[in-house]
């Protein structure tokens, strides 16, 4: 959010900027705690770790039932993964520090689609991997929500990889409305990498294209969580 402070108590000018040394230093910090309490709380399990490119940006495409699927997500890897989210949710200082800390920028509603873009592309084109939830706000039950193209887009605009994540286990854990966290068994699948198709002349990005990759997203996105839920 323009103008406010991020957790290393500098202005975060533009969402999506490159984090600071110390903001790097209190993700690491923040993201081994939560390690630590997901393996002891939740009991933690991550299937399909070695899907996890190790070099260069990707997007990171979960299924999304709970607010604890944010933190829960840093285990899958040691890199630092970027996150946007509602600036809303800046609003309460404690939340927005821990957000900040945990590589999340905000991104204002009313411009949500464009600035949300821009800040993503940002991300990619440093090299960073970027989580996008492809369903959009939380959801519930089994069966995916209808997905939006964002995570496919960014793909296809630039290259990078997406990876399918399938959660389960963080709904049951803190599900909407709950204040406090049951010790529920959290499974996490990562499957493999889904590349974009290449682009076409001038780097232009086709809607079919996106519309493909998306649709290719939501069958692999919907068989991860079958898995972790123990449907498979």
């Amino acid at each position: 959010m323009s103008g406010e402070r991020g957790a290393d108590g500098h202005r975060d000018h533009h969402p999506g900027e490159r984090m600071s040394p110390s903001q790097r230093r209190l993700y690491w910090l923040i993201r081994n705690v939560i390690a630590g309490a997901c393996r002891v709380w939740f009991r933690v399990e991550v299937v399909g770790r070695k899907n996890v490119p190790v070099h260069g940006p990707f997007v990171v495409a979960p299924n999304h039932r709970s607010n604890l699927d944010t933190p829960v997500l840093a285990v899958i890897t040691s890199r630092i993964l970027r996150y946007m989210g509602k600036d809303t949710l800046w609003e309460t200082k404690p939340l927005g520090w821990l957000l900040t800390a945990l590589g999340g920028f905000p991104v204002h509603r009313g411009t949500a689609d464009r600035e949300a873009l821009h800040a993503g592309l940002a991300c990619i084109e440093r090299g960073e991997p970027l989580v996008m939830f492809p369903e959009g706000t939380r959801q519930t039950g089994p069966e995916l929500a209808e997905m939006f193209d964002g995570p496919a887009y960014v793909a296809c605009r630039t290259g990078a990889p997406l990876l399918p994540v399938g959660m389960a286990g963080t709904e049951a854990a803190m599900p909407k409305g709950a204040k406090f966290i049951r010790p529920v068994k959290v499974r996490i699948v990562v499957g493999e990498p889904i590349n974009p198709p290449p682009r076409g002349e001038r780097g232009r990005v086709s809607r079919r294209a996106v519309r493909d990759l998306t649709a290719q997203l939501g069958v692999s996105v919907q068989q991860l969580f079958d898995e972790a839920r123990g449907d498979d």
